[in-house]
């Protein structure tokens, strides 16, 4: 589920992208503190979106420290972190450890597997700290599991369960702002499902493995494409709004670029690929016409 709720740097400022970088970098030193160097692989956007709005809605001060970044050697990096930023860690660990199991139940990725085992201590570890949120996931890779395996056909129903699952993840504490975070991450994770569902729609038809859109029966492809654009679309929209309802200034334009820009950056990317390839199958009709 990682990979689709991103930056858009071109349009935010200079200032506001350091901020995103050092809680992003905040996120790898707490991954690798709490988990080690392995923990590190874990690092993403998304969990950093989450650091971000819980900094910014609970008001959070960070603490500043520079270090030596592997991959950039040359300067020395920022990070930033906070409470917020130690909680995103124990949910990036939980979500991750849950996709290796599932790779492994499904395509006997033995990589995976081996993960999996690598953060068991950890799971277990974080898992007495956070009941409610462990729980949740479980229950929801259970039903997920079992609505897949069933071909649901209902939209709606098969992408709330990641919605309601996200939701128990973003609710960081049971206090006057937890239905509103649920509320928002409901529909953020039902636009994650249904993007991802988008991505590898045709892949998943040549694999003959279920996808929600698979049996959409649309008179042309263009009407599907109107409709998967609609929905995502809706999806966000009712993400936003929930966002707005918030009392957020701290991050707030970072915040507004991930939801309203960010998001939609995969989805700008697989639009891009498909006229390539459209432009690349016109060129070879025309060869053959010759």
């Amino acid at each position: 589920m990682f990979g689709y709720i991103n930056l858009n740097r071109k349009e935010l400022a200079g200032e506001s992208v350091k901020a995103y970088q050092a809680y992003y970098c905040g996120l790898c030193q707490m991954l690798k503190q709490s988990c080690g160097a392995k923990g590190q692989m874990l690092l993403n956007y998304d969990m950093t979106f989450l650091v971000a709005l819980l900094s910014g809605l609970y008001e959070l001060g960070h603490k500043e420290t520079e270090f030596t970044c592997p991959l950039h050697p040359t300067k020395k990096q920022k990070a930033w972190t906070n409470e917020a930023t130690e909680y995103a860690a124990d949910m990036n660990v939980i979500l991750a450890y849950h996709n290796f199991e599932d790779d492994w139940k499904d395509n006997k990725a033995y990589t995976k597997r081996a993960l999996a085992k690598a953060f068991s201590k950890d799971y277990k570890r974080i898992q007495k700290k956070y009941p409610r949120q462990v729980k949740s996931i479980l229950r929801y890779t259970e039903e997920l599991a079992r609505a897949e395996a069933a071909e649901e056909e209902n939209i709606d129903v098969i992408a709330g369960l990641t919605g309601e699952m996200l939701g128990e993840v973003f609710a960081w504490k049971e206090d006057e702002w937890a239905e509103e975070l649920r509320c928002l991450s409901f529909y953020m994770g039902k636009f994650i499902y249904l993007m991802d569902a988008y991505e590898d729609l045709e892949q998943d038809k040549k694999r003959q493995e279920y996808n929600p859109f698979a049996k959409m029966v649309c008179e042309q492809e263009k009407d599907f494409e109107t409709f998967a654009k609609l929905i995502l679309t809706s999806m966000m929209s009712e993400c936003a709004k929930s966002f707005e309802r918030l009392p957020i200034l701290q991050h707030a334009d970072i915040l507004r670029n991930v939801l309203y820009s960010g998001v939609w950056s995969k989805y700008e990317y697989i639009q891009l690929k498909k006229k390539k390839q459209e432009k690349k199958a016109r060129g070879k009709q025309n060869v053959k016409s010759l």
